[in-house]
C-alpha cells in the first residue's frame, strides 16, 4: 500500500507496509511539476496497481486533474466514519481518535497571542508535542516545501497503519464484525468512484431538460419582470378557487391549512402524499399539488440550477460522497438526489451511447434476511416478488404483506401493516429478534454497528422523553437494514465499475438502488448482462452464504425517462 499526498506542486509517496519497498520508510517525492508527478504516480498505477492510501477524497480529485484515475483506495475519512460514526472526518479529527486523543477542543489554526501559544516542538514536526497534528500543517503548510510533503505522507502512512489494526480489532473480537476489513476497503474505494462521477458528470441533453422545464414554469423568461409575472399566474392557478377577496401565502403551510378549510377540506398537514388522499374532495387540492410541483421546478431545479450545473460537454456534475453520516447511504449535491422524476426526460445518453439502468428489486427486506440470519425469509427471498410468499405464509393479501414488512423495519406501530406484526413475529422471529434489538438498544442511546462494521452513534445515555426514545428506537432498527443495504450497494457498484472498463462502460449515477451505466451501443447488450452477473458477485462477496437471492431490474434505455419507474 502506498500512501500518497496530491498537492499543486506535486506529489509525495509513503510506504505503509516498508518491507514492501527497498528505501523502507522513506518517502518518495516529485516537486516542481505536477504534470511529471502525475506521470509516476500513472507509472506506479500500470505497474503495481497498489491501494492507494489518502487523507480523503480530495486527493481522488486532485489526481483527476492531473489526468490521473486509479483503481483501489484506502481512503482515512471513509474509514474513520466507519470506525467512529458520524460525518467529520478531517486529519486533525481522524489522527486524534485513532491515537485515543480528545477531540472535543482541537488545536486550531489561530494567531499566536495571550490565549493561543505554540506548544514547544519542532514547527518543521507534524505532530505536536501533545499528539496532535499541528493545525498548519492541516490547513496546507505541508505544501511548502518537499520534505514537508514527505513527512506528512509519513504521517499519512502511520495513521494507515493504526487504522488497519483498529479495523482488524473490530473484525476479530468476539462480538466484532468479521466484514469490517471488506467494508474498509470498498468504502475507501466508494470514494473514488464518488470523485469520478463528479469528475466526469451526468448526460445530460440541454434542449431536453429546458422542455422539461418548461412544461411546469413555461419557457425562459425575457426580464425579470416576466419571472415575476410568471410566479404571480401560478399563484393565482390556486387561489382562483377560494373565495374572493381571501388571500393567503401559498408558501406558508399553517395559511395553506386554512386555505384548504375554507373549502372544505381538514387535513393535520400539507405532505404531498396527505393532500393525495384529497385531491378529488375538491379543485383547489389538485390546483394546489401541481403549482407544488412547478414550484419546485421553479426555485430549485429551473433554470439557473442548469445554467449552473450543465457544462458545455453536456455533462451535468455535482459533489459526491460515499456516505452520509447516518446509515451510510451515497450522497450528491446540486439536486442529483432528489431530481424530480418529471424532469428525468433531460438525462440522455450521449449519441452513439446508452444507458444501462439497474435498480436493485426488493433490496431492505432481502438484506433483513441475510443481516439476521432468518432461513425462512431466505426462502421467501428466492421468489421474484418477496411479498408474495411472505402474504401466503401470514394469510393476509399482499398489499397488507408489504406494508407489515415495510412497517417492521421501519417501526410502524398502527394500521393494518401493524396488525399483521405478530403474524411477522410467529413466521419470522429471527428477523423480528434482530429489529426489535436493534430498536431497544438505540432507545437507550448505546450506538450500533451495521452488519459490515459501520459504527451508527445514538447518542449515549443520556435522559431523553418517551417519544424521543422511540424515534431514536425507529431509526436504529432502519438504519441497520439501510446501512447494510448501502454497503451491499456499494460492493456492486464497485464491481461494474471495475467490470465496466473492458467495454467502455462508465457508472454515472448511484441514486439509492439504481445504478445508471453509460455505454457505447454496440457494447451495451454485454453490459447489461455483466451489471446482472456483477450483482450476483457483489452479493456473494458481501453475503458469502448465498442463502439469499438479490435481483434486479435492469433495462437498456436512451433516456432515464424510459425506465420503469
Amino acid at each position: 500500500m502506498r500512501a500518497i499526498v496530491v498537492s499543486p506542486n506535486g506529489v509525495a509517496i509513503a510506504c505503509v507496509d516498508p518491507a514492501d519497498v527497498d528505501e523502507r520508510a522513506m518517502p518518495t517525492v516529485w516537486w516542481g511539476s505536477p504534470a511529471a508527478a502525475a506521470e509516476q504516480v500513472a507509472e506506479i498505477e500500470r505497474t503495481e496497481g497498489p491501494r492507494w492510501a489518502m487523507w480523503s477524497q480530495d486527493s481522488a480529485r486532485e489526481l483527476l486533474e492531473l489526468g490521473v484515475e486509479v483503481a483501489r483506495s484506502w481512503d482515512v475519512a471513509a474509514v474513520h466514519r466507519v470506525l467512529f460514526g458520524g460525518w467529520r472526518a478531517d486529519p486533525a479529527r481522524a489522527w486524534a481518535r485513532i491515537g485515543g486523543l480528545s477531540t472535543r477542543d482541537l488545536p486550531a489554526d489561530a494567531p499566536l497571542d495571550l490565549f493561543h501559544q505554540e506548544p514547544d516542538g519542532d514547527p518543521d514536526d507534524p505532530v505536536r508535542p501533545d499528539g496532535h497534528l499541528r493545525p498548519d500543517w492541516v490547513a496546507g503548510a505541508w505544501q511548502e516545501t518537499p520534505e514537508r510533503a514527505g513527512r506528512w505522507a509519513t504521517v499519512l502512512a502511520e495513521l494507515v497503519r493504526r487504522q488497519r489494526a483498529a479495523i482488524e480489532e473490530l473484525a476479530d473480537r468476539e462480538d466484532g464484525r468479521p466484514a469490517a476489513r471488506r467494508t474498509a476497503s470498498s468504502e475507501s474505494t466508494a470514494e473514488l468512484l464518488c470523485a469520478e462521477l463528479g469528475h466526469a458528470g451526468l448526460p445530460v441533453d440541454r434542449t431536453a431538460m429546458e422542455a422539461a422545464i418548461a412544461s411546469f414554469v413555461g419557457p425562459r423568461p425575457a426580464s425579470e419582470r416576466e419571472a415575476v409575472e410568471r410566479v404571480v399566474a401560478r399563484d393565482e392557478a390556486v387561489l382562483r378557487h377560494v373565495p374572493q377577496g381571501i388571500r393567503f401565502d401559498l408558501r406558508s403551510p399553517t395559511q395553506v391549512r386554512s386555505m384548504l378549510r375554507v373549502v372544505g377540506v381538514e387535513v393535520p398537514d400539507t405532505r404531498a402524499w396527505r393532500l393525495e388522499q384529497h385531491r378529488d374532495a375538491h379543485p383547489l387540492v389538485d390546483a394546489l399539488l401541481t403549482w407544488r410541483k412547478a414550484e419546485r421546478v421553479a426555485t430549485t431545479f429551473g433554470y439557473p440550477w442548469l445554467d449552473e450545473r450543465l457544462g458545455a460537454d453536456g455533462r451535468f456534475r455535482g459533489e459526491w460522497s460515499a456516505a452520509d453520516g447516518a446509515a451510510g447511504r451515497m450522497t450528491a449535491s446540486g439536486g442529483l438526489h432528489n431530481m424530480p422524476a418529471d424532469l428525468r426526460s433531460g438525462v440522455v445518453a450521449a449519441p452513439g451511447h446508452r444507458f444501462v439502468r439497474a435498480d436493485l428489486g426488493q433490496i431492505e427486506p432481502r438484506v433483513l434476511a441475510a443481516v439476521s440470519g432468518d432461513r425462512s425469509l431466505a426462502r421467501a427471498s428466492q421468489a421474484d416478488d418477496l411479498y408474495a410468499p411472505v402474504a401466503a405464509e401470514l394469510g393476509v393479501e399482499r398489499a397488507v404483506a408489504k406494508v407489515a414488512v415495510l412497517g417492521a423495519m421501519y417501526g410502524q406501530t398502527t394500521g393494518e401493516g401493524a396488525r399483521a406484526l405478530q403474524g411477522l413475529r410467529r413466521s419470522y422471529p429471527i428477523a423480528m429478534s434482530y429489529l426489535e434489538a436493534a430498536d431497544a438498544t438505540a432507545q437507550v442511546g448505546t450506538d450500533l454497528r451495521t452488519y459490515g462494521g459501520r459504527l451508527l452513534r445514538m447518542g449515549g445515555p443520556v435522559p431523553v422523553e418517551r417519544a424521543q426514545a422511540a424515534a431514536r428506537g425507529r431509526f436504529g432498527r432502519n438504519a441497520m437494514v439501510q446501512g447494510a443495504a448501502a454497503e451491499l450497494f456499494k460492493v456492486w457498484a464497485l464491481i461494474v465499475r471495475a467490470r465496466g472498463r473492458s467495454v467502455d462502460a462508465e457508472v454515472v449515477l448511484c441514486l439509492h438502488d439504481e445504478l445508471l451505466v453509460h455505454v457505447p451501443d454496440e457494447h451495451v447488450e454485454v453490459a447489461a448482462s455483466m451489471v446482472d452477473e456483477a450483482l450476483g458477485e457483489a452479493a456473494a462477496r458481501w453475503a458469502p452464504d448465498r442463502s439469499v437471492r438479490f435481483l434486479s431490474d435492469t433495462s437498456i434505455v436512451r433516456s432515464w425517462a424510459d425506465a420503469k419507474p
